[in-house]
């Protein structure tokens, strides 16, 4: 019933005027009319015929009638089964997350409810909150390794991209990894998001970089790469993540060390007009995404849309069929000749 009253409306419910008069129309039109001015003294067989055309032409024909004079009314007043909902455009502006899920991705140097979890899983939180919090921005997501690996396109499909971002992983024994391929190619991560990026026709255009290590592979060196994404317009904003006690465990290198490369990212975020940040523990990277989230504006634009169903045909049909059966009736039953 509510939504009976929420959906079904008359486009013109002027015409619903034209109800009093077919009203007042139906009461009279009921009532007794003037008493005969001739008198017979016998109306045996008019009596007869009289009552054949009033109780069944008239005894039905009258309520069709009246049922098809008020459907064509109803008709006219244009019912429609009306959905309205507000359309969402995209602000124009387009970001490409460039996430590291090299091996050094897995120390666990960052707390979580009183526990410890690794870097990867750390930066998954964040990044899925910032994603959440911008729905009207087009997002991709590049994850990379000893190569880029395209995660999910530039789209408006936020779930989708999440549920990406959730299926990211680090490569194991059995190379099962997102990139199978071991290193951290900083600068060929750049360069696939930029290639990306420079497809779109957006007024603002952004790299996000998530890394905890300094570029050891590639064929592009990281700076060389932001010198090009510079001359096509983006902004790069480096996050580093990682305690500075964090270092990369004997299982993945012989000569366990430090990986950061601060003044690399430092670099590219200076040159290509965006900032740099260095997260150590979580509350840092959530601030951090927080302050990039309010450095770029998004400009939400939002418009009523009404998708209206024509119902009138509907009515239409009821007050053709009920007059065609009132004309019927009368037809099949003629008043008697005088």
């Amino acid at each position: 019933m509510n939504s009976l009253l929420v959906h079904f409306q008359f486009a013109q419910p002027g015409w619903l005027l034209l109800l009093l008069p077919a009203l007042m129309l139906i009461v009279l039109r009921r009532g007794r009319g003037a008493a005969a001015a001739v008198t017979f003294p016998n109306l045996s067989i008019l009596v007869s015929l009289g009552r054949r055309v009033r109780q069944s032409a008239w005894h039905f024909g009258l309520p069709l009638a009246c049922l098809a004079l008020l459907s064509a009314i109803l008709a006219m007043a244009r019912p429609v089964w009306r959905n309205a909902y507000h359309s969402r455009n995209a602000s124009g502006i387009d970001i490409m997350i460039t996430f590291d899920t090299s091996l050094s991705m897995a120390i666990d140097d960052f707390i979580f409810k009183g526990g410890n979890i690794n870097r990867i899983d750390a930066a998954k939180l964040v990044v899925d909150d910032f994603i959440r919090r911008r729905p009207d921005d087009r997002i991709g997501l590049v994850a990379f390794a000893g190569r880029p690996v395209s995660a999910s396109p530039i789209t408006l499909d936020h779930q989708w991209l999440r549920n990406s971002l959730k299926d990211l992983r680090l490569n194991d024994y059995k190379s099962l990894g997102t990139v199978r391929e071991s290193g951290t190619a900083i600068g060929s991560a750049i360069s696939a998001a930029a290639l990306r990026l420079d497809s779109r026709q957006s007024k603002s255009k952004i790299i996000v970089l998530i890394t905890d290590g300094a570029s050891n592979s590639g064929k592009i060196a990281p700076l060389e790469a932001a010198a090009h994404a510079k001359t096509l317009g983006i902004k790069i904003y480096t996050v580093a993540i990682g305690t500075e006690a964090g270092r990369v465990p004997g299982s993945i290198q012989s000569f366990p060390r430090q990986e950061f490369d601060l003044p690399t990212l430092r670099e590219i975020a200076r040159l290509t007009g965006g900032e740099h940040f260095w997260a150590q523990q979580l509350e840092a990277l959530e601030t951090t995404f927080q302050t990039i989230d309010r450095l770029e504006k998004t400009e939400s634009k939002s418009q009523p849309v009404i998708d209206d169903t024509e119902l009138f045909p509907w009515f239409v049909a009821l007050a053709l069929c009920a007059a065609l059966g009132a004309a019927t009736l009368i037809a099949l039953n003629p008043p008697p000749s005088p």
